[in-house]
């Protein structure tokens, strides 16, 4: 089920940026940012009262908290970013270099979640990177 979502995940990525750059011409980068994000956080918090996940909220512990509120701020300067970045430049190049949050998330899962680095991984972070320049430059 973990990969039908994963595709799923990464369908809706791609539209979210093909959308995004249809839509962002003439509008202030940012308030298109708050526009998306007022929309994600409805979608949210229907899923939360549509599965009675509600019920959760009190058993979060403070450090939960505080990775979840890091985790968004994450979220908000990646988005800020991404919709000035696309809204400057063309979607073929912004999109790519985005994606390097692959390279970069399996780099902090090895140093700060001890996660065990494979040749097989190394070597697939080293074609995306390079990958990412081939399209790019």
């Amino acid at each position: 089920m973990w990969l039908v979502l994963a595709l799923g995940s990464a369908v809706f990525a791609a539209l979210t940026s093909i959308l995004a750059k249809m839509g962002i011409e003439g509008v202030n980068s940012h308030l298109a940012t708050a526009i998306r994000t007022g929309v994600v956080l409805v979608m949210a918090w229907a899923m939360v009262l549509l599965t009675g996940a509600q019920g959760g909220l009190a058993a979060i512990s403070r450090r939960s908290w505080l990775f979840l509120v890091l985790s968004g701020l994450a979220t908000g300067g990646s988005w800020l970013c991404y919709y000035r970045a696309l809204q400057l430049g063309q979607a073929s190049k912004v999109v790519p270099i985005d994606k390097l949050s692959v390279v970069i998330t399996l780099m902090l899962a090895f140093w700060l979640l001890h996660e065990t680095p494979t040749p097989r991984v190394i070597a697939g972070c080293v074609l995306i990177g390079a990958g990412t320049l081939l399209m790019v430059l």
